[in-house]
């Protein structure tokens, strides 16, 4: 397996555009095609918990393509000794960085003592991270809520962010807004507790020497570059998902490289021999071709092209041909756009 390389960087070293870790969403073949799209921006896997690192199918759980760098895993748990076994097992495949979930509210990850529920557990997370960073040499950071419930958005965030510092985390990803543990579904905690941006750039100006990167509520890249002086970077996640061409000028915007991408038909050509792959892998196209509905959001031909994905993507042997024949219905030029 791939062990740890020199990408195994302090990411304070410079700033950060971000692809949020999404459950369902970002799958290894998600990832693979929005690298097609920016070659700059850091992908992060779905959460996996440690318990699924140490009993199940670490090739499934934790393969990627090369082609995925900067990449991060996300793991979740609340015991040390597993979470440090699971991080050296990351680690060991070649991820970049190893994230933390302190941030989602859903029921089977609260019932697991993990997620969100730990901001109310600071000095846990804080054994959390010494002892992930003990076991690997990669970057350990923390993504997490300014809140739970009733705490506090000021002294109880401060102190949270405070202790798990002291303990090596010098990186944290802020949803700049509180999760509701009870009463409100994963769905709800994503848009109806208030936003509170700044209180991340609040944070930044108490802490300077942390590296701090925003998410939550972030659509386009305008509100991204709002936020990129004051901060170390943002973090994006629906939105470039549902609408992954809007990566087609992070390279350019925020790291003064060429685009990846020239047109959205290059970036299904480049696509195709990897579909071909996985599917000589006994991945079926329908897997993949869930992540490729947005892509040509807006232009001309775009429900054309969805609507042919969704008719013949799940045909036994479908491959990708089926791809190709779809973007046929989109005119080059509404491609470029």
């Amino acid at each position: 397996r791939r062990r740890a390389t020199s990408r195994a960087m302090s990411l304070a070293a410079s700033k950060t555009f971000a692809v949020a870790p999404m459950m369902d969403w970002t799958d290894r073949h998600a990832r693979y095609f929005l690298r097609l799209i920016s070659a700059r921006a850091r992908l992060y896997t779905e959460m996996i918990t440690a318990e699924a690192v140490l009993h199940g199918d670490r090739d499934r759980l934790l393969g990627f393509d090369a082609a995925e760098h900067p990449l991060a895993v996300q793991l979740g748990g609340a015991e040390p000794a597993r979470l440090a076994a699971a991080a050296r097992i990351a680690a060991d495949y070649g991820y970049d960085e190893i994230n933390l979930n302190v941030g989602c509210p859903s029921d089977r990850v609260q019932s697991g003592r993990f997620g969100a529920c730990l901001m109310r557990e600071p000095a846990l997370v804080g054994d959390l991270v010494a002892a992930m960073a003990a076991a690997t040499p990669l970057p350990v950071t923390v993504k997490c809520r300014i809140g739970v419930d009733d705490q506090d958005e000021g002294a109880d965030f401060d102190r949270f962010i405070d202790i798990v510092a002291a303990a090596g985390c010098d990186t944290f990803i802020v949803h700049a807004r509180k999760a509701w543990l009870e009463g409100l579904s994963p769905k709800q905690n994503r848009d109806i507790p208030p936003l509170n941006h700044a209180r991340v750039h609040a944070l930044k100006a108490r802490r300077p020497d942390l590296t701090l990167l925003i998410n939550g509520g972030l659509t386009d890249l305008d509100q991204v570059a709002g936020h990129w002086d004051g901060l170390d970077g943002a973090m994006v996640g629906r939105a470039a998902y549902q609408d992954p061409w809007i990566l087609a000028d992070v390279d350019r915007r925020f790291y003064g490289a060429p685009p990846a991408a020239g047109d959205r038909h290059q970036v299904i050509d480049r696509l195709l021999p990897y579909l071909d792959r996985q599917i000589a892998a006994g991945v079926p196209l329908k897997s993949m071709t869930r992540h490729l509905l947005g892509l040509f959001n807006g232009v001309p031909g775009a429900r054309a092209w969805r609507r042919h994905l969704a008719e013949h993507a799940h045909a036994p042997g479908a491959g990708p041909e089926v791809v190709a024949a779809a973007a046929g219905h989109v005119p080059p030029l509404a491609a470029a756009a």
